[in-house]
C-alpha cells in the first residue's frame, strides 16, 4: 500500500497553493514593498568588520539583549513593554495564532482586503478566521467591525496600520473604539512605520490588550528577516515559550545590531521615498484609465482598466509589480506599485504610459 499527501494533510491543506513569490530575474523589482537603495561601500565594509565577532560555531544568543535594546531605541518601546523577536513577522502571526490551536470557538479577526497571511496562517491551523470587508474607499466600516467584534468574541483582531494592500492609515478614534471592545488581544501591525509617521507603540501602556508588531523588512533589511513585537511583558512571558530557541541566527543579530546605529542613512533613504512616493502618485493622477490611492507605506495601490492585460504587459517590459486583480472583491482591477529609486519610478511610469495606451 502507498502512503500518499492525500492520507496526511486535511483537504483545506491540499487545496491551498504555496505563497507565491514570482521570478524578478533581470527586470525592475517593485512588487515585494522593498527598500530599492543598497549602502554605501564605505558602509558595507563597516558591517563586515562588525560581522567579524561572530562565532558561527555557536548556537546565538536566545535572548538577544544587545539587539533588542537597540530595537527598543529605535522604535521607542516603552520602558514598561517587553519585546519579543521573530524570524520576520510572519513567525510572530505564527506564533500568536498558535497560542489558539485546541481553544474552542478561538476566532481570528481582521478587516479585508489586508495582509494575507493572517487568514493563510489562520487556515494553516485550522482556526476560525473572520474577514470584515472595508469600505469601498478602504476605510474601516466602524458599524461591522464593532458587531463581528460582538458577535465573534475574537481572540485576535489584527489591524494592519498602515494597511497592506491599500496602504491607508485607518481612523485613530475606531482603532481605539475596537481595541477597547475586543475581548481578547489587539495587535496593530506597523511594518509601514518608517513611511507613515504615526504610530501606536507609545499607547502600549493605555490598553491592556495592545500589542505593536514591527518588521525590518521596509526599513531596508528584508534579507535578514527580523520581526519584532512589543507589549505587556505578562502577554510576552507566555507567547515566549511557544518561539523556537535560536529562532534569530547570529548574522542577523549582529547585522541588525549595526544596521540600527546607522539610523541617519535609513532616515535619508525612507525620507527620499516619502518624497517619491508623492511624485509617483501625482504622476499616476494624470494617466488616464488609472486611478490611485492615497498611501502612507512605501507602495501606491491604484486601479486600471484591463488590470491583467496592464500587468503583463509591464512585464513584458521588464517591469515586475504585484497584480492584485485575482483576488477580486475590492480589488478589482487592482494593481500595488513599490516605490522604487526616482530611475525605477520612472521606468515604471513610461511602461505604465504605454500599456495603458493600448
Amino acid at each position: 500500500m502507498t502512503f500518499k499527501p492525500q492520507d496526511f494533510f486535511r483537504p483545506e491543506m491540499l487545496a491551498e497553493t504555496a505563497y507565491p513569490v514570482p521570478s524578478a530575474a533581470g527586470m525592475i523589482k517593485l512588487d515585494a514593498m522593498e527598500n530599492p537603495y543598497d549602502w554605501p561601500e564605505t558602509m558595507i565594509q563597516a558591517w563586515l568588520d562588525h560581522l567579524r565577532r561572530a562565532r558561527p560555531n555557536r548556537y546565538p544568543d536566545p535572548k538577544a539583549p544587545t539587539l533588542k535594546a537597540a530595537l527598543r531605541d529605535y522604535a521607542g518601546v516603552p520602558e514598561e513593554a517587553d519585546i519579543l523577536l521573530g524570524n520576520g513577522s510572519d513567525e510572530i502571526i505564527q506564533i500568536l495564532l498558535l497560542a489558539l490551536v485546541g481553544q474552542p470557538q478561538a476566532a481570528v479577526m481582521a478587516p479585508e482586503p489586508t495582509f494575507v497571511m493572517y487568514r493563510q496562517i489562520a487556515r494553516w491551523l485550522n482556526l476560525d478566521f473572520i474577514g470584515v470587508p472595508l469600505k469601498s474607499d478602504f476605510h474601516l466600516d466602524r458599524d461591522a467591525m464593532l458587531a463581528a467584534v460582538d458577535r465573534h468574541r475574537p481572540k485576535v483582531v489584527f489591524l494592519a496600520y498602515p494597511n497592506n494592500p491599500t496602504g491607508n492609515l485607518f481612523d485613530e478614534n475606531t482603532i481605539s473604539e475596537i481595541i477597547r471592545r475586543t475581548p481578547g488581544l489587539v495587535v496593530l501591525d506597523e511594518a509601514y512605520a518608517p513611511f507613515a509617521r504615526s504610530t501606536w507603540m507609545d499607547r502600549i501602556g493605555e490598553f491592556s490588550n495592545l500589542l505593536v508588531m514591527r518588521t525590518l523588512s521596509k526599513l531596508g533589511l528584508a534579507g535578514l528577516r527580523l520581526g519584532f513585537l512589543a507589549g505587556n511583558p505578562e502577554w510576552l512571558e507566555q507567547f515566549e515559550k511557544l518561539r523556537l530557541p535560536y529562532n534569530i541566527n547570529v548574522l542577523t543579530q549582529l547585522t541588525a545590531e549595526f544596521a540600527l546605529s546607522q539610523g541617519e542613512l535609513f532616515e535619508q533613504q525612507t525620507s527620499r521615498i516619502r518624497i517619491d512616493r508623492e511624485t509617483l502618485s501625482t504622476e499616476l493622477g494624470k494617466l488616464p484609465c488609472v486611478e490611485s490611492f492615497p498611501s502612507a507605506a512605501n507602495f501606491i495601490l491604484f486601479r486600471a482598466a484591463e488590470a491583467d492585460r496592464v500587468f503583463t504587459a509591464l512585464r513584458q517590459q521588464g517591469i515586475l509589480i504585484k497584480n492584485l486583480n485575482p483576488a477580486g472583491g475590492l480589488l478589482r482591477d487592482c494593481l500595488r506599485v513599490t516605490v522604487g529609486t526616482p530611475e525605477e519610478n520612472r521606468a515604471f511610469l513610461a511602461a505604465l504610459r504605454a500599456a495603458v495606451a493600448h
